[in-house]
This record gives structure tokens, sequence and C-alpha cells, in this order.
């Protein structure tokens, strides 16, 4: 497994709309296999030809949850537009960093909270909220505001780490899934289908890029990979864990944007029993993906999403594991070569 590829696409920086250094390592590796192109929205669309079958999309985003500058004090501090679904209580004493027009700088993303040792009891029961945050980039406000505009990308300032079995960073969501897709076009033998792969845009923020692209390419198959929740962890009742690490790939059956198509259900569960991928069945509560925004066009796509159980979802601590990540890889590497059998209409 190609790790650094996966270490360089997660400790990349991009929120929804500012993907571009997602789409460079796209292009790059895929550029030797693929005809690329990217639309007006930013899609990276990589075309990997086939013999006339049926027109497959599959899409995984390049964006990741962020911020940018909404506001600069009187004393230098910036104030953040969060860029994508945020807890406020997993923001807490963080580093960052604010994408400037030419430099990375680097702060600390903290609440407007008196220390400890000055809080009542009351006051030690209080949660922040989003507003209450701000970053100190360590100049005066003059520095500050020369330095930095408003609208500026803010992203979180962790990398990439082995965590025993499993693979930690930020952006997990979804560039795990774009290193699978990417791994999934090298790993597919001859297919039919006329494949393209999309590193779509702005999906945290509403899966705009895959609505777009999906609108222009009128695909006749859609997969979109993603991660899930894997909640295996303590505090979490069994009945809501979703997933679980290192229990295979997830193939979905609904969440809160589509009802997976129920054959294509059965094809993804057929190909894995077939092949021995170990697999686990995900019914999400909540939550959505590119899917969501591609199924209904058209007069409707057969559409569905696989997923990558993902612990600590939207958080700096995304974790996943290493033998999910090739699951998942081989079932959607196995699908490519056979999506042409798939049989998804009704009479």
């Amino acid at each position: 497994m190609n790790i650094d590829l996966l270490k360089r696409l997660t400790e990349a920086h991009g929120i929804p709309s500012r993907e571009d250094a997602i789409r460079e390592i796209v292009k790059e590796e895929l550029g030797d296999l693929c005809k690329i192109s990217c639309d007006r929205i930013g899609n990276t669309i990589c075309y990997k030809k086939g013999e006339g079958g049926p027109k497959l999309m599959i899409a995984a985003h390049m964006d990741e949850i962020g911020f940018i500058v909404k506001f600069i004090d009187g004393s230098g501090f910036l104030r953040l537009q969060p860029m994508g679904g945020w807890d406020p209580a997993q923001m807490a004493s963080q580093r960052v960093l604010v994408h400037t027009r030419d430099e990375a700088l680097a702060g600390t993303l903290m609440a407007s909270k008196k220390p400890k040792h000055m809080l009542s009891d009351a006051e030690l029961k209080s949660s922040p909220s989003l507003d209450d945050y701000f970053v100190d980039l360590g100049f005066d406000a003059e520095t500050v505001k020369q330095r930095v505009r408003i609208g500026d990308m803010v992203t979180m300032n962790r990398g990439f780490q082995h965590t025993g079995e499993n693979f930690t960073c930020k952006a997990m969501d979804d560039r795990s899934l774009v290193f699978v897709m990417i791994e999934a076009l090298r790993a597919a033998k001859s297919h039919k289908a006329e494949v393209y792969a999309v590193a779509t845009v702005q999906e945290e923020v509403g899966l705009r890029g895959a609505r777009a692209c999906g609108e222009a390419l009128r695909p006749d198959i859609m997969i979109a990979l993603d991660v899930t929740l894997a909640n295996d962890f303590p505090g979490i009742p069994e009945q809501d864990q979703v997933t679980r690490l290192g229990e295979g790939v997830a193939i979905k059956i609904r969440d809160n944007s589509l009802i997976c198509h129920p054959k294509l259900v059965e094809h993804f569960r057929e190909i894995a029993e077939r092949h021995g991928i170990k697999y686990q069945m995900e019914v999400l509560p909540a939550g959505g993906t590119d899917a969501g925004a591609v199924h209904t066009i058209e007069g409707g796509v057969p559409s569905i999403t696989i997923s990558l159980p993902c612990r600590y979802v939207h958080t700096v601590n995304e974790t996943v594991n290493a033998k999910d990540l090739q699951a998942t890889i081989d079932l959607v590497a196995r699908y490519i070569e056979e999506a042409h059998e798939g049989q998804y209409g009704y009479a």
C-alpha cells in the first residue's frame, strides 16, 4: 500500500472551493492512466476508457472541513467562519495554519475563556460555542492586517501518524477515499465500463461539486466513496456504533441523502463474498454523500455509497484501519471490472 500517497493527500490543505493542492496530487497520480479535465466549479474528472459499457461515475471529495477569516479585530486576533460541520467541543486548543496570498502562517486556535485558575464551578461546566473561538498569530494588529485578508483559508495543523494498525490524520474525510479511488483505478484490470473517476469539490457544504458534475456527465451508475462513522469506542452503545474498525469495507444501505439502490447493494455484496473481501453493512442515521446529489438527476441514477469506517469523524484525529483501506480498494476495483454485468432497471 502506498502510504506515502495517503500521507500526502491527508496532510494537504483544502477547504471547500480551495481544493487546489489536492487537485494537483490527483492529476500527478492519474495523469498517465486517465484523460484528465477540470470543470468550471473545480471537479477533477479522470476518464479511463472502457469498451463501450455503461458510464460509471465514481466520486470522492477533495475538500476538508475548515474555516475562512471573517474578521480581524483591533488587537490582531482573527475570527472565523466555518466551512463545513464543526463541533465546537472538538476545536479546543488546536493549532492552525492561515493560508495567505504568499505563505501559511502558524496560529493557535483558542476560546475566549478565562484560564482554569480563574473559573468558578459554574464556568467550568460551560462549553464554548463556535463564536467564542479566535486565532492568535502572535503579531501586532498592523502586521496581521498587512498579511491576512478577509476570506483567507484556515486549516488545522495536524500531521499524519501510524496509530497501531491504524492511520490518523486530519482530512481522512475524504482524502482516504481519494486515495482509494486512485489505487482502485490502478488495480482494476480490463473493464467494459466507461469510468469517470471524479475528485469532487465542495462536498462538505452541500454536495455541490458532485451535483454539477453529475448533471454534466449524466452517468448510468453512480458510486460515491466516503468515510462513515466507526463509533466503536467507549461511551457508545453497540446499536449506535454504525461500523467497526477492522471489520472491512462498509456497503451502505441508507443515509439522510439517499437510499442506496437495492440491486447495487446486492451486487456489491455478491462481489465481496465471491472474492473473499471482508465487508460490513452500514445504516447511517444522519449525514450524506455525493451520491445523494446525483441519484435523482435526469430521471434517476442507480447509486450507492461504498464507505471506509472512520473513528472520530470531523476532528483532527480521524482514524482508519489499514485492512479496511485495502478491502475498500479491492471491492471498488473488482466492481469496476464487472460493472457492465449489473442489471439495475425495473420492468
